[in-house]
């Protein structure tokens, strides 16, 4: 039988990033690895068999002076009892509930969780996740789930506007990623990148680094797109959990992103995870995000679908038959369309 492609970390990003690591290659004995990727021998030397008691010294002069710690890295999140924060305002659109929320009030809500070292995610739905949600039913007890459901598309804004709870506006999440690497940045939080092709992830962590150099990044891993074994995924459980990341970035796809963050985040002890699908790919420079002026009509998603036709224009085509159905329905419910 054929083995399973192992499952590798890629290298480390720059000196804050901690070792590399391989799946199911063990360790040498001789060496542990130690905060910051630096190694020490884990053979303590032999200790000198005193000829006499040593006397204890009763002077304070002669006491020695302690040791001054190194830095810890964050505490698990299950060494502190958890923290009751405040529920978030929201507004129903095609069936999802999302946060009444602008990307101030997003970063806020971050650093309030990573500081509470709670496990908690955030959902940032487009117009695409949406149509997932209406036909995945297991989908909406991940939503429900959610600590926040962000709208990440201007038809769910511009949806909300006919309600009595608008929300301020788009929160798109390749502009979520860099407001969270300056809140990390700024306040020593660390950050794993989890997912996308094999060196996207690394890429996306350089980059982000030269913007904003105080950024630790803990790690990043780019798991093979086939199902893991139950090895490979507890040792990938396990090197999360050792690095001690503040916030866990992931790029699988929707809805794969979701679903693997909903069934694994209380098992890392991560306080904050986020799938946020192309991002790591606009900031390694794979793809090409749309310019200002394209996102600021709102048409993002068709610049998107000229420069890789073949991948994601039956995407949209499928995008833009939910929305006819769902405005036909919203006209129906007010009886404008019968």
């Amino acid at each position: 039988m054929t083995q399973p492609t192992p499952l590798n970390l890629l290298a480390p990003v720059g000196p804050t990033v901690d070792q590399s690591f391989t799946f199911g290659i063990q360790p040498q004995p001789a060496e542990t690895a130690t905060v910051a990727g630096v190694f020490q021998s884990s053979a303590s030397p032999a200790l000198p068999h005193a000829a006499e008691p040593v006397p204890i010294a009763t002077s304070p002069a002669a006491l020695p002076v302690p040791a001054v710690p190194s830095p810890a890295l964050p505490e698990p999140v299950d060494s502190k009892p958890p923290v009751s924060l405040p529920d978030v305002p929201t507004t129903r659109v095609w069936g999802l509930d999302f946060a009444i929320v602008n990307m101030q009030d997003v970063i806020e809500r971050a650093d309030k969780i990573i500081a509470a070292r709670e496990c908690r995610y955030f959902i940032t739905a487009n117009l695409n996740y949406l149509m997932l949600s209406s036909q995945h039913l297991d989908l909406g007890q991940i939503n429900t789930d959610a600590d926040l459901n962000i709208a990440d598309g201007f038809p769910i804004v511009w949806r909300s506007r006919l309600t009595f709870r608008r929300l301020p506006g788009r929160v798109a999440g390749s502009d979520l990623i860099l407001e969270l690497a300056r809140l990390s940045a700024e306040r020593g939080y660390r950050m794993f990148f989890l997912g996308a092709a094999p060196g996207v992830a690394q890429k996306a962590a350089e980059k982000l680094q030269e913007m904003f150099p105080e950024l630790q990044v803990a790690g990043t891993c780019a798991p093979p797109f086939r199902t893991l074994s139950d090895a490979e995924q507890n040792e990938l459980h396990e090197h999360i959990r050792s690095s001690r990341p503040d916030i866990l970035l992931v790029a699988f796809g929707q809805p794969k992103g979701e679903r693997w963050i909903h069934d694994h985040h209380q098992k890392l002890g991560v306080p904050l995870s986020i799938q946020l699908g192309a991002s790591f790919d606009f900031l390694a420079g794979t793809a090409r995000r749309a310019p200002t002026i394209w996102q600021f009509l709102g048409c993002e998603w068709l610049y998107r679908s000229i420069c890789e036709p073949k991948r994601l224009a039956p995407r949209y085509l499928r995008n833009i038959a939910f929305l006819l159905r769902s405005l036909l329905s919203d006209l129906r419910f007010i009886g404008v369309w019968r």
